[in-house]
């Protein structure tokens, strides 16, 4: 998913924020990783869930939640 994307899906509109809460520690602790990591300022970024961030949505969501490597709508 695009940063734009996952600021959408939760209803957060100040980029700057969300990328200092949300997406910057979402990355440090492995939650989510980056499509181009060579290239983090790239229009063509994307972010996916890392196995971690799949097993948490499954433990919070009862299971029905995204997957690993396959969020593009």
């Amino acid at each position: 998913m695009t940063r734009q994307a996952i600021q959408d899906a939760l209803g957060l509109a100040d980029r700057e924020h969300f990328r200092k809460t949300y997406l910057a520690p979402a990355l440090e602790q492995g939650v989510i990783e980056m499509t181009l990591p060579d290239k983090p300022n790239s229009r063509s970024q994307r972010y996916r869930l890392t196995s971690l961030g799949q097993r948490w949505v499954d433990a919070h969501s009862g299971g029905g939640g995204w997957k690993a490597g396959g969020n593009e709508p």
